[in-house]
């Protein structure tokens, strides 16, 4: 019964290893896009990184029966025990670092504890000093201790204690709770990989102390501790130099791993009962892997997919009413495709009722008419747009919205939400000189138009939140950047919102939206550009119009570009200037200025990118003169 219940375990830490080899891998991309930028990322990617090697070579292991290979993968495995005392004063050094507290002992502390592991794996790799001959053991083989082992576990230790030490002081030195919750948990998650590297120190020190069921059990709880902390660390994190809230973190943090490791440990799990079914089915071991990679990836997602709305709504409990919002935000809005689709099923559900061959819905668009959808012959429709004027000319007159005959069409004006407002124009191929409906036509086609009025209203309302949220983007980056820097004791860190947006990957868009709206324009308006220092102190000199002084700024960066002596139309020199000078200032059309520099429209577009490009660097730099000089 021991034996079986010793077997049970031993498998069990074979997934489990296998599981932490593949959430280490995980982890290690889920931080990889923004790790090389922040050092507390980078220095705990180094930590999984070397916790990961221990696993992979105890996976491995686990699989050899051979002594002399098994000698490979434990040698092996101490690429990542040798290093792991370094990452842990590498990590526990940034972490403090990040609440601006450095020394020169601590920056050389972690150069020492990585040439300190460096010299540890050679002397395990070339010599016994460190471990020697491998021995067996009931469910597990391991290195013995050599002379300078025990030297090695006492280093461990005290880095161990040194990174518990320097979190500790980082926590203190913190000042908003929010903060101080964090760096608690990370302190205690800390922990983590010395749990995992533990057992086989102890193990290869002292053999005799530990029975095989002992070690099964502590090998088993304690890959389980340093799965659990090992995500709760990637996660604390996670939030090093984020800029989104704590909901977008946590949501994306849990579907990443749901949807990768969580579904990879289930498959591989699945994969690991195979040879165990295989015994009771007569079916060979392919068939049961297809079958079982297949089912176990379907069932998996099928579940994840279910469980998704409901787990967002537990996790989010206090903002479940408004997470279910957004969740039925993405089948509520309506994309160009969607509100095309719907149009045409409506006409030719009218075509179709008044046996007509044509029809079309035209959207109202200022004084132009915009075609959103059309059924039948586009020539004879495009025919008819074209001979009409602006949009009162399409309607009755009347108040009372029903068909009335222009030409060769009926046109039934559709109003928003009941009022006078026209929002468009419905037309159908006319069947007679004047409309002849039947009362049962009539309320159909009262009903139909009825749906077309509230998909053009509902186009026209999610426009105007689009158009808001892009106006609005960069300045909410700009906010974010300056919510996301820590306040340390010691100094108040003095941040602008101005100088986070001229740092902001969507200051070049930001420029580019308020030079195509330069004469007027909802995207010079209200640009984020409006917060720049330059622009502010030269409101007085503009009647406190924001919008003129940003248009001075953006004609003095253009300026900035106009080469020295003679204008010419033709020189390469001049090119970039000539281009923003006629399509800005001027107000030429694409066309036009393409005609004027001789040159095709296709490599007017892109010099005129980089005619933008060099404008945005003209003005971030007339900001930073501006933020760099003494006032007066």
């Amino acid at each position: 019964m021991l034996d079986l219940f010793l077997q049970l375990f031993s498998f069990w830490n074979f997934l489990l290893a296998a599981a932490l080899v593949i959430i280490t891998f995980a982890l290690l991309l889920w931080l990889f896009p923004q790790s090389w930028r922040n050092p507390v990322q980078r220095a705990f990617s180094a930590l999984l990184t070397f916790v990961g090697i221990v696993y992979i070579g105890q996976v491995f292991l686990l699989r050899t029966t051979d002594l002399d290979a098994a000698e490979i993968w434990l040698r092996f495995k101490w690429i990542g025990i040798a290093f792991v005392p370094a990452a842990y004063v590498h990590f526990s050094n940034a972490v403090l670092r990040s609440t601006f507290y450095e020394t020169k002992l601590r920056r050389a502390a972690t150069i020492i504890s990585y040439v300190l592991g460096m010299i540890f794996l050679m002397l395990v790799v070339f010599s016994d000093f460190v471990v020697g001959d491998p021995f067996n053991h009931p469910f597990a083989t391991q290195l013995r201790a050599g002379p300078l082992f025990y030297l090695f576990a006492l280093y461990f230790f005290a880095t161990t204690v040194w990174g518990i030490y320097n979190i500790e002081l980082a926590r203190r030195r913190t000042l908003t709770p929010t903060s101080r919750r964090r760096l608690r948990r990370l302190g205690i998650a800390f922990l983590a990989p010395a749990f995992g590297v533990f057992p086989y120190l102890v193990f290869s020190g002292f053999p005799a102390l530990i029975p095989p069921i002992v070690l099964v059990m502590l090998t088993f709880f304690g890959t389980i501790a340093l799965i659990v902390m090992l995500v709760v660390m990637a996660y604390t994190v996670t939030y090093q130099g984020a800029l989104q809230s704590d909901r977008i973190i946590k949501q994306k943090f849990v579907h990443f791993m749901l949807r990768g490791p969580i579904v990879a440990v289930g498959v591989v799990t699945a994969l690991a009962i195979v040879p165990i079914v295989e015994s009771w089915l007569r079916v060979t071991r392919e068939t049961l892997l297809a079958a079982t990679v297949i089912v176990g990836i379907i069932v998996f997602e099928m579940l994840i997919s279910r469980s998704k709305p409901y787990l967002d709504r537990v996790l989010f409990w206090q903002d479940r009413r408004e997470v279910k919002q957004i969740q039925e935000v993405d089948a509520r809005l309506l994309t160009t495709s969607d509100l095309r689709q719907i149009l045409e099923n409506i006409v030719a559900a009218l075509c179709d009722l008044l046996r007509a061959p044509s029809g079309f819905v035209l959207a109202a668009d200022a004084d132009e008419w915009k075609l959103e959808a059309m059924v039948g012959a586009r020539e004879e429709i495009q025919k008819f747009i074209t001979a009409q004027n602006t949009p009162p000319a399409l309607t009755n007159g009347e108040s009372a919205p029903h068909f009335f005959a222009n030409g060769e069409y009926w046109l039934y004006p559709l109003k928003a939400n009941g009022s006078d407002t026209l929002v468009g124009v419905i037309g159908i191929a006319a069947r007679t000189p004047e409309p002849d409906l039947t009362d049962h036509e009539r309320e159909l086609v009262d009903a139909l138009a009825l749906q077309a009025e509230l998909a053009l209203e509902d186009r026209a309302l999610q426009k105007n939140v689009f158009d808001a949220l892009e106006q609005i983007g960069s300045q909410v980056e700009a906010l974010q950047r300056v919510q996301q820097k820590q306040r340390v004791v010691g100094g108040t860190v003095q941040e602008r919102v101005e100088e986070e947006l001229i740092a902001s990957p969507d200051f070049h868009r930001a420029v580019q939206d308020a030079l195509a709206h330069y004469w007027g324009g909802p995207k010079l308006a209200h640009s984020p550009l409006v917060q720049l220092n330059i622009v502010q102190q030269s409101l007085d000199d503009y009647d406190r119009n924001a919008t003129r002084a940003l248009r001075a700024i953006l004609a003095e960066a253009i300026e900035g570009l106009r080469p020295d002596g003679t204008r010419s139309l033709t020189a390469p020199e001049w090119l970039l200037y000539n281009i923003l000078e006629l399509k800005v200032i001027q107000g030429m059309k694409i066309r036009e200025v393409a005609q004027k520099l001789a040159m095709s429209e296709s490599d007017l577009y892109r010099k005129q990118r980089v005619a933008i490009q060099e404008v945005a660097k003209v003005v971030q730099q007339m900001e930073q003169r501006d933020t760099k000089a003494p006032p007066v």
